[in-house]
């Protein structure tokens, strides 16, 4: 089991999911061929917590979206790091950035997160 995670929440247009799935795909082999743990992306179904604070008014979804999550899991912080900059570092990250953008990554809600509790 992973020990540290980074953990993204990305809202992307719905007529863009076929494409940004093949892309996540890509990106998830990527990361476990550089030693990633896991790499899991969720797809928001069931949004709408009554008395608490549902993702969509956080992240602001427009109409047409739909919210994407998810966790890439790591060893420890630094291994997290490590991963990373090899990631950064491949040739073919760069390639698969497609023209134009599937989603608009200033949206993006990101964190890097210990394990506190694992049950």
């Amino acid at each position: 089991m992973a020990a540290y995670a980074d953990v993204y929440a990305l809202p992307i247009p719905r007529r863009n999911l076929s494409g940004y799935r093949r892309l996540a795909r890509r990106v998830g082999r990527i990361f476990r061929e550089h030693g990633a743990l896991e790499y899991r992306e969720f797809l928001g179904d069931d949004l709408d917590a009554k008395g608490l604070v549902p993702f969509p008014r956080k992240v602001k979804l427009k109409r047409g979206e739909i919210l994407i999550f998810a966790v890439v899991g790591f060893r420890s912080k630094s291994h997290r790091d490590r991963v990373n900059e090899r990631v950064v570092s491949d040739p073919r990250i760069g390639r698969l950035t497609p023209d134009p953008p599937l989603f608009d990554a200033k949206r993006m809600l990101f964190g890097g997160f210990s394990t506190l509790v694992e049950a």
